[in-house]
């Protein structure tokens, strides 16, 4: 089947979160993490048949739906699980923030590594525990961890779990095994649990091989608990499901009975009929995908050293996200954000966000029809120029 990832998308009428507002001011949305690209074909047909059932009740959740979750693992990723160990929930950032609050007391501290996904520090806060910073080592471009703040942190009594991003976003970094190694010895010493958001372990480059932090060692996975989900491989995050890896079985009821008092472990018909037919039918899109993002991260890399020396990034080794630095343009943080929200009319989101010391860098989405990627780059060319 031939995907055409070219094709022009209006999501002006589709209630989109990246578009909302953006129609009536002309400006280009390239922030959101989602794809303007259409959702495989081969979901959209299963979807079709559910609809055409004609109802839509509470739905019961085969074992097909964990068993499709298992062997995508296996296949893409070499990793084996356990249907037993999983939990469906409806998304990475719920289960992160109950997990905070079901695993730990008030007070506790939590480590994460900044820059990094702004909600990560919302569930420790929200939840009335510490944030603990330990901020990543930026060198020409490339992040790495700072081990010795990481376990200066990990030593503290209160500190109670780790959350880690792999592949991280906004950086982009795949961490090595040998990093994982290092973080997961730090933390088994130290007797502080991990909770991995793997979200992005399916958008890998060349060259570039995600490992789950769990594989390491009996021991690392005893302490670790694995967030995961369909939802950016395959553009579906607005149908909400994802799942939760759990090594020990008392956790994982605990997990589960919260969500039958919110009452909100039930799959829907669509999310259940989606993630399923995904990881059982969407390989070959899956490789067409990361080709066709391969090739935007390496025309926007082009285009960049061509007609924007001003602004540097490093090819991310995984997600559709480019952090690009804005620092040689010598200006604040304020005026960075006007010149590309107000003058240039592009959408991106704030380094600020991801860390109070990145004011200068942005993160772009290129996972978007080449067209619309151009004209995003034309448009800051342009303004950045003037």
């Amino acid at each position: 089947m031939n995907y055409d990832f070219d094709k022009r998308i209006d999501r002006k009428e589709n209630n989109a979160v990246k578009w909302e507002k953006c129609s009536e001011t002309k400006m280009l949305p390239m922030w959101v993490a989602d794809m303007d690209f259409e959702t495989a074909p081969e979901i959209l047909e299963a979807m079709q048949k559910k609809l055409d059932q004609k109802i839509f009740g509470y739905t019961s959740r085969p074992d097909s739906y964990f068993e499709s979750a298992v062997k995508w693992t296996e296949e893409i990723h070499g990793f084996n699980m356990e249907v037993c160990k999983l939990a469906h929930s409806p998304g990475v950032v719920p289960s992160l923030s109950m997990l905070i609050r079901l695993l730990t007391d008030p007070g506790d501290k939590v480590i994460v590594q900044a820059p990094v996904y702004p909600p990560f520090f919302r569930v420790v806060e929200k939840n009335n525990r510490k944030l603990l910073i330990n901020n990543l080592i930026e060198e020409d471009g490339i992040y790495k961890i700072d081990f010795q703040d990481f376990e200066e942190k990990a030593k503290d009594e209160k500190t109670k779990f780790f959350i880690l991003c792999n592949p991280h976003n906004p950086v982009g970094r795949v961490w090595r095994r040998e990093e994982l190694e290092r973080l997961a010895d730090i933390c088994i010493r130290n007797n502080v649990r991990i909770l991995s958001d793997d979200i992005w372990r399916d958008i890998v480059h060349k060259g570039n091989k995600y490992i789950p932090i769990s594989s390491l060692s009996k021991e690392a996975e005893d302490i670790t608990i694995t967030c995961f989900s369909a939802t950016k491989t395959f553009n579906i995050a607005g149908l909400q499901g994802s799942f939760v890896y759990f090594p020990r079985q008392k956790e994982q009821t605990k997990f589960n009975n919260e969500l039958e008092i919110l009452g909100i472990r039930e799959s829907t018909p669509f999310n259940l009929v989606a993630i399923e037919t995904a990881f059982r039918e969407g390989k070959n899109w899956y490789a067409t995908l990361l080709d066709y993002l391969e090739e935007n991260i390496n025309f926007t890399e082009e285009y960049i050293r061509k007609n924007l020396p001003e602004v540097t990034f490093q090819k991310p080794e995984g997600t559709y996200l480019l952090w690009l630095d804005f620092r040689k343009l010598d200006i604040t943080k304020n005026q960075l954000e006007d010149l590309i929200k107000t003058k240039a009319g592009v959408v991106l989101n704030s380094g600020y966000s991801f860390s109070e010391d990145c004011g200068l860098f942005q993160r772009i989405n290129i996972a978007c029809p080449r067209y619309l990627l151009e004209e995003g780059l034309e448009r800051l060319t342009k303004i950045v120029k003037k």
